[in-house]
């Protein structure tokens, strides 16, 4: 019999459990390696020329004096690009049908055509962002580099710039590329218009409003960094970058750079934040691998914060017509929702149009509903999924609009959601966009998010607020996502001969804390304890097939693929386990780790059997490994949900707003680790109030007047209060670990909960709606403006 030392048994299951993140000491210690920690001997520098117009023809540039100094090795610019024989980048911005993953997400309709323009890594004959790159120079330092950037000379022409939604669909806006007429890369029509008009004419009554959806800056922690390092005996190229999953960039970039994916090596350090963006390619990561190539040598680029405010993929940026119809007794008969969605200079991603469109009826039953999406090309910065991508979008204005239905009505805000919304007894309900949401409990979520936040004696605060001379408001707002993800992973696990657990997958933690929440998974399914699981990924090496982090994708697929691995494991265990205890195969049980014959205490771990295959103490057929790879090509779906409700107070004098109370109610699934589950949470939250109140990129004259934290603000610890979080669990069937997702749901009703609180409290003022952000200056400026227009009325 092998020696067991090795099998130690977990005492009770792990998953369900809030084990301490595993990763954590390596990044509170100072040990965590992060893109720009890599360091290669020979490296060469570089920085980036960008563009100071918005829009312009670029007439020449002028590289002779950047040349001349000392320690410069080369300037290149978009033509030498083009002159290497180098092909732009193809981002396949229309991702696959929600439900069947064989067609596009948008496809062409009637006479309507999808445009997707070339997106080269140095603009060639027009910058079309203020900060787009025109020109990269190397040195020997990142100063020289900066230094000679500032020498070269570029001639421009300045062009009419669309930097915002509304600029771009004038009838006069200016063409920011030619082969898109009137700035329109995609309209797209989805649900029952006909169904809708003759709902419509029904109606007792009919809300509409229009709301515009800020423009966010992506401010992760860690600065986009990437290293290029070219082998010229082999011809492989290899970039070091974070990002949101390997494949997708080598997918990306390997075309633009005319080589097969095998010759391009993507390795993904830790990650200091991802929030969607980090899954595409931006062009910097190209430009370092082809000067590697140019050069010989390897090249290093990192970020500043400032270019970081100019060129990082943004989000949100939405502009969006809604029309509600109801009957007369507070009931939703239709929906009709127009959503222009700006993309920016370059077609990036048309994730967040398609997961709005999917999404727009959300939690309530309303019975027919039909969306028209435009993707707008503007002079700004490509956009990109940004935390929730689209669903944040969708449940703001359905929200806010049952609130202003409810002040139309005169209903109670609470009350009108709850004639409308779907509870457990509709389950399984088909939404009229087409999706069935499996399980769940919305109307109950909400009706605790309610008691939790003590909503019905909410009146009692507001009048003492009101004696403090402060303006108080209370917002409720339900949430659904509905996330889906690439639909493809590998997850490959091996029980080694030494006693380890070797677990390889497609997905990319950028702090989800994937190393702990894998290993909690794995652990049960096999057995073993969880320091003795090694989880691998951000290596194409040795990740093959993956789709990388987004849409709350990772555990619920590639746990989905460890519990089916572990599975076929175990099988292969069987008879090498039979052999080691002298019986058949179909007499034993599993349990734990261990195999057992019936109704005997003898018994063998699965590491032992590991041990024995590995030593060869067994039979030839019988030494298999105890290895298992497994694919996965499609849709999980899932629909977490639940309700949040914000209570607010706001000086009249300034307009300050200071968040007194925040409760929610989530529902996730199974909790495979509980602490992390809440840690989302809270940061979801943190990042909606920061988009409510604080954050917008904001432009004008087609300059950046948001170009740092000076400028630009994000949600402080001082900003939030202590959160109240409660976690529903809703298992789904529609997969092994009956998990839903996390990641996003925290975010989705903070924008329409914080809304919907401020405009409470500024009711007495005929206040309805206020864009985001809600600043003090906005709030001060509605207030002054509600008192003049009361004055000159009188």
């Amino acid at each position: 019999m092998p020696n067991a030392s090795a099998a130690r048994r977990p005492e009770v299951p792990y998953v369900g459990r809030s084990v301490p993140r595993v990763e954590d000491l390596r990044f509170i210690t100072g040990r965590g390696r992060y893109s720009d920690d890599v360091r290669i001997d020979g490296e060469v520098h570089c920085a980036f020329v960008r563009s100071s117009y918005s829009h312009a023809k670029i007439v020449t540039v002028d590289t002779t004096a950047a040349d001349a100094m000392p320690g410069v090795l080369a300037v290149l610019t978009g033509q030498d690009y083009v002159d290497d024989g180098y092909l732009p980048v193809d981002h396949a911005p229309n991702p696959a049908d929600a439900i069947d993953v064989r067609t596009r997400a948008f496809s062409a309709q009637g006479d309507r055509v999808i445009h997707e323009q070339k997106h080269w890594p140095l603009a060639i004959d027009a910058a079309r962002y203020l900060g787009e790159p025109v020109a990269a120079v190397f040195a020997q330092s990142a100063a020289l580099a900066q230094n000679a950037a500032e020498a070269v000379r570029i001639e421009y022409e300045a062009l009419p710039a669309a930097t915002s939604i509304a600029e771009a669909i004038r009838e006069d806006a200016p063409q920011i590329w030619s082969e898109i007429p009137r700035n329109c890369c995609l309209t797209f029509d989805a649900g029952d218009a006909e169904a809708v008009d003759r709902a419509f004419k029904a109606a007792a009554h009919i809300v509409r409003h229009t709301f515009h959806t800020n423009r966010i800056v992506n401010c992760q922690l860690e600065p986009r960094a990437a290293v290029g390092v070219y082998d010229k005996t082999t011809g492989e190229f290899c970039l070091i970058s974070g990002n949101q999953g390997v494949t997708k960039l080598q997918m990306s970039i390997a075309p633009a750079l005319r080589v097969d994916k095998s010759k391009l090596r993507v390795v993904c350090p830790d990650v200091g934040g991802g929030f969607g963006p980090r899954t595409y390619v931006y062009p910097e990561q190209v430009v370092v691998l082809w000067a590697a190539r140019r050069l010989h040598r390897p090249v290093r680029w990192t970020s500043t914060r400032s270019e970081a405010f100019l060129t990082d993929y943004q989000g949100r940026d939405n502009l969006t017509h809604v029309a509600l119809a109801l009957d007369w007794r507070g009931k939703a008969l239709a929906l009709r929702v127009e959503f222009y969605a700006a993309i920016g200079a370059h077609t990036v991603a048309y994730v967040t149009p398609a997961n709005a469109m999917r999404m727009l009826t959300t939690v309530y039953k309303i019975p027919v509903a039909h969306g028209r999406i435009h993707a707008i090309v503007t002079n700004t910065t490509p956009t990109a999924p940004y935390r929730g991508a689209g669903r944040p979008e969708a449940n703001h204005f359905i929200e806010r609009m049952f609130d202003l239905a409810a002040r139309k009505l005169g209903i109670d805000r609470a009350e009108i959601r709850r004639r409308n919304i779907v509870g457990s007894a509709d389950m399984p309900f088909r939404s009229a966009m087409g999706l069935t949401y499996d399980a769940g409990d919305f109307r109950g979520y909400m009706e605790q998010a309610l008691t939790n936040a003590d909503w019905s004696s909410f009146m009692a605060r507001q009048r003492a607020a009101k004696r403090r001379g402060r303006l108080a408001g209370i917002g409720v707002a339900n949430h659904i996502e509905g996330p889906v993800g690439a639909p493809i992973e590998r997850v490959s696990v091996s029980i080694l001969p030494t006693g380890r657990v070797d677990v390889i997958v497609g997905t990319q933690s950028t702090g989800q804390g994937h190393e702990t929440s894998f290993a909690q998974v794995v652990a049960d399914q096999i057995g073993v304890a969880m320091d003795q699981i090694d989880i691998r990924y951000g290596d194409s090496a040795f990740v093959i097939l993956g789709g990388g982090t987004h849409s709350d994708r990772s555990l619920r697929i590639a746990g989905t693929l460890m519990v089916q691995a572990a599975e076929e494991i175990r099988a292969k265990a069987r008879a090498p386990a039979a052999a080691l205890l002298q019986c058949a195969p179909d007499d034993l049980v599993f349990d734990s780790g261990d195999f057992r014959g019936r109704g005997s205490q003898r018994g063998v771990h699965i590491l032992e059997v590991a041990q024995a295959c590995g030593s060869g103490d067994l039979p030839d057929e019988l030494c298999q490994p105890l290895a298992s790879t497994k694919d996965f090509f499609g849709r999980i779906p899932a629909f977490p949900g639940g309700c949040a409700v914000c209570e607010v107070e706001i000086d009249p004098a300034t307009g300050a707003v200071e968040i007194v109370r925040y409760s929610t109610v989530d529902d996730v699934g199974l909790a495979v680790n509980p602490m992390i589950v809440e840690g989302q949470t809270h940061g979801g939250i943190v990042q909606g109030i920061g988009q409510a109140l604080f954050e917008g990129a904001c432009l004008r004259d087609g300059q950046v007047l948001t170009g740092s934290f000076m400028d630009y603000g994000i949600a402080r610890a001082s900003d939030v209060p202590s959160f109240h979080v409660q976690r529903a669990e809703d298992p789904t069937k529609l997969n092994p670990l009956r998990v839903k997702g996390a990641g996003e749901g925290g975010i989705a009703p903070v924008t329409a909960a914080v809304t919907s609180a401020i405009c409470d409290a500024l009711a007495e003022f005929g206040i309805v709606d206020l864009p985001m952000p809600i600043t003090p200056a906005s709030i001060w400026k509605a207030i002054r403006s509600s008192e003049m227009s009361q004055s000159a009325g009188k």
